[in-house]
């Protein structure tokens, strides 16, 4: 008997897989393509007025061209997504959005420009939905926000390489240039996607605790093989869809004015210029990137103490909320540095709101309805952002000023905060 006891303490434990890590760095991976392709504009906003001479009001149509566009494209890439399922929606995705990245260096105007950006904001429509559909097949639960929180950090990476890398690309080899070598970074992704993506009980790197792991919070009809079809319709009849869709359309498009307009303020109100934007740029998007990976962990660690997924969802919102408010002093301030730090302090809150916002739509839906949900909210978060992006250009070319931007950037977060919680104050799981 002693003998049989020591000859199983000195078996090896068995190693439990965990493939699902893998999915979410090609998640994070294409998150970060995603961006790069969408901030190469702002970046070489300072160049490209010289070049072709647009005034404030032309870059906001230039921005709303790609905001309209996006938010047409995740009503309809939701849609797709439930019907063709993640693999195949994310490949058309990806391919449509790299070649119309590479297609900004054929154009030379503002309606090309805003053609370019219109066809880019089709495309990119479908990184987020598929994402956060991905991570709903392949996360349970308490995982999902740390998850999405990691493949957020994207957004984030993907912001602190462009400025690095974007203006010496358009420096040495010019503005053409670097569109075409980032918008090629997406065709190269598509080869690790095509080999190791798939649904969890079809990848043989999964084993059966993992699987187990996966699905421990899935309903009989997510396990089911053909999901139930989900109509726009009876989403919009429910509570949840129009808390997160809100919550989305208040928020949303603060990350827009952040994304599109930071080093146009740098630029005009700091005088820094192409060469010397790097540095702040990076500051704040590595604000932003703890702020995505912290912000989803903070759900989850409440929820491991026992805390329900609304009441640790809706903590962590708040908390965000509140960090956001400081950047109204950002015009103020006589330092550079601390205007960065604010607005880095800015970045990273709304990333770690986003990853749990994110996540409350696979909390409060079947996983067949979740890219449909993303989508709608999505589409919201643009709208509010061709919305703000109009009143940026309306108040820049009347004043000149930033202040009443970065205040409504300040005050945002809680308005959505509080209209979420009045939705959906138990965050119930909707049944459809």
């Amino acid at each position: 008997m002693n003998t049989a006891a020591a000859a199983l303490a000195a078996k090896p434990a068995r190693t439990v897989s965990r493939y699902r890590w893998s999915i979410c760095a090609l998640l994070f991976l294409a998150t970060t393509i995603n961006y790069m392709d969408r901030q190469i504009l702002g970046l070489l906003a300072p160049m490209l007025q010289k070049d072709i001479g647009w005034t404030q009001m032309e870059y906001s149509w230039i921005v709303n061209a790609f905001q309209f566009s996006y938010a047409v494209g995740l009503l309809g890439f939701g849609w797709v997504i439930d019907k063709l399922g993640t693999k195949l929606s994310y490949s058309i995705a990806m391919l449509f959005w790299s070649g119309a990245a590479m297609l900004h260096a054929a154009v030379g105007s503002v309606a090309g420009f805003a053609g370019a950006r219109a066809l880019l904001g089709l495309g990119e429509a479908g990184n987020f939905p598929s994402a956060i559909k991905a991570t709903a097949e392949w996360f349970p639960k308490e995982e999902r926000a740390l998850a999405t929180g990691l493949f957020n950090s994207g957004a984030n990476i993907g912001a602190v390489f462009a400025p690095a890398l974007i203006p010496w690309i358009a420096l040495n080899y010019g503005w053409r240039g670097a569109f075409i070598i980032i918008g090629a970074l997406g065709l190269v992704w598509l080869l690790p996607w095509a080999k190791f993506f798939g649904k969890p009980e079809a990848m043989a790197a999964v084993d059966a605790e993992e699987l187990a792991h996966i699905r421990q919070d899935n309903t009989a009809e997510e396990n089911s093989v053909v999901p139930p079809t989900v109509k726009w319709t009876s989403l919009l009849g429910h509570r949840q869809t129009w808390a997160f869709a809100i919550g989305k359309f208040c928020t949303d498009p603060i990350w827009w004015f952040f994304l599109f307009w930071l080093p146009k303020w740098l630029n005009e109100t700091r005088q820094i210029d192409l060469a010397h934007m790097g540095a702040p740029l990076v500051a704040v998007y590595l604000f932003a990137t703890v702020g995505s990976v912290g912000g989803g962990w903070i759900s989850g660690a409440l929820m491991k103490t026992g805390m329900t997924s609304s009441r640790a969802r809706k903590m962590a919102m708040f908390l965000c909320a509140c960090c956001v408010v400081p950047i109204a002093f950002a015009t103020v301030v006589q330092s550079l540095w601390v205007a960065v730090i604010l607005v880095g302090l800015a970045a990273a809150a709304h990333q770690g709101w986003s990853a749990n916002i994110f996540t409350t739509a696979s909390d409060m839906f079947p996983k067949h309805a979740v890219g449909s949900v993303v989508g709608i909210g999505g589409m919201a978060g643009s709208l509010g952002g061709v919305l703000f992006s109009t009143v940026i250009g309306v108040v820049l070319e009347r004043t000149g000023n930033y202040w009443a931007l970065f205040t409504i950037s300040a005050c945002a977060y809680l308005v959505a905060f509080v209209i979420f919680h009045l939705l959906a104050p138990g965050m119930k799981k909707v049944e459809l």
